[in-house]
């Protein structure tokens, strides 16, 4: 049912809602924290503002805007108190050596009045096109996948002295301050995994290992290396060369357990990379055991301790990547990560962070049992199943108000032009 009301939300959100309260200074910020939540999780169609007010009973789009641009709060703590309740509860601690996956997503956005917007690379539709993008970390533990921090990343276009602005910094640098915000609260990551956009930049990797950090990280087929062998460097070659000039016995035959399983081929090779110390492990994985029969390959880069880098230990490690993106598409599809109606960078940081906190409510009951024991008779084993079991709750609730309120709901139908009889 796509209608709701504020007053027959299931007891489970206002417990929930609560645990934020004291970082809310009013009563209508409280109530709007409340409404906005309850809109993200709602069956509207579309997930901005007017729609989401249009669909609840008793909430108004102007308090609802101004809750989000205007009001008096700050989106940094309540994200923190987001994680802080995550991590009191045994199911959902955050467990130690988690994965943190650095990753950006950007999505279509027409004109040029919203923060951010330029014309730069939309991974959701693969080409270069005016829109938002976004800079996020995220955590795998092996039970769980949580989203931990985001910022806007601001195109040189969209700021008045393009590159020269103080404001403009560059994705790895919002990706580093970023994982420092993890580190900063305790959560230390057993490794850090990124795509060919970060580990192909040598600072980005160079400030890891400054943070004594490990990580997995792909690299472009174009880079550089020199092979390490038993009595010489080689000269320095393209990595797409040299998986070329391999023979047949380096790679081995890898399967990765993903939704459906496959096979991969894998080598493992110690090399040097320019303006790197030492020598570092880098894998190549083709999807066919010879070069010329592959039209699927990726090259990574690890510092972790060479004895652990395994083929089956490189494609199951990357693989956790595969999590961000899971998150990505349930909280663009089911939450309305993309769906904003606001421009500035304040409001629009705000609203990611209330589709994080959307996300890990149902994640935080789906973990700790409470949506299967009441709301369904089978086991809630993804995401959109524990969401269908919080909405059939809505919906169960929403009826029973309806049932002593119908003159209410009469005239919240007349408002919108329409007759309910």
């Amino acid at each position: 049912m796509r209608e709701t009301t504020p007053n027959a939300m299931p007891p489970c959100f206002d417990r929930w809602c609560k645990k934020f309260d004291d970082l809310l200074r009013t009563k209508a910020q409280k109530r709007e924290f409340r409404n906005y939540l309850g809109g993200l999780l709602g069956e509207s169609e579309r997930k901005n503002i007017y729609q989401m007010a249009s669909d609840s009973v008793g909430v108004t789009y102007h308090k609802l805007h101004h809750f989000l641009t205007e009001a008096t709060w700050s989106a940094d703590k309540i994200n923190e108190r987001r994680l802080e309740v995550m991590n009191k509860c045994n199911q959902t601690r955050i467990s130690r050596g988690f994965s943190l996956i650095v990753d950006d997503s950007g999505h279509r956005k027409s004109g040029n009045f919203t923060a951010g917007v330029g014309r730069q690379y939309i991974g959701e539709i693969g080409k270069t096109d005016n829109g938002n993008v976004v800079v996020t970390t995220h955590l795998y533990d092996g039970k769980k996948s949580l989203p931990l921090d985001i910022e806007l990343y601001q195109h040189a276009n969209s700021l008045l002295e393009g590159k020269k602005d103080p404001k403009f910094q560059k994705k790895p640098e919002l990706a580093i301050k970023l994982i420092d915000k993890s580190i900063e609260r305790g959560y230390r990551p057993g490794i850090v995994l990124i795509d060919s956009g970060y580990g192909n930049n040598t600072n980005f990797l160079k400030k890891l290992e400054k943070r004594k950090l490990n990580y997995l990280g792909g690299l472009a087929k174009n880079r550089k290396v020199k092979v390490v062998n038993s009595k010489e460097l080689t000269e320095e070659i393209r990595l797409d060369k040299l998986a070329e000039s391999l023979p047949e016995e380096t790679y081995t035959q890898t399967i990765i357990n993903l939704e459906k399983s496959k096979s991969v081929w894998v080598a493992v090779i110690e090399v040097e990379i320019s303006r790197l110390e030492e020598t570092r492990k880098i894998a190549i994985v083709m999807n066919a055991p010879l070069f010329k029969d592959a039209d699927d390959i990726d090259y990574f880069i690890t510092n972790i301790e060479p004895s652990i880098v395994t083929p089956q230990w490189v494609v199951d490690t990357y693989s956790e990547r595969n999590w961000v993106e899971v998150f990505y598409r349930e909280a663009k599809g089911w939450l309305g990560l993309k769906e904003y109606q606001t421009r500035g960078i304040k409001s629009l940081k705000r609203h990611f962070i209330l589709v994080f906190c959307a996300y890990t409510f149902i994640l935080w009951h789906k973990l700790t049992g409470g949506l299967r024991r009441r709301w369904a008779n089978k086991p809630i084993n993804t995401f959109p199943e524990a969401l269908e079991a919080f909405r059939t709750a809505m919906s169960y609730r929403f009826v029973q108000w309806l049932n002593h309120n119908f003159d209410v709901f009469t005239a919240y139908k007349a408002s919108l032009g329409f007759i309910w009889a």
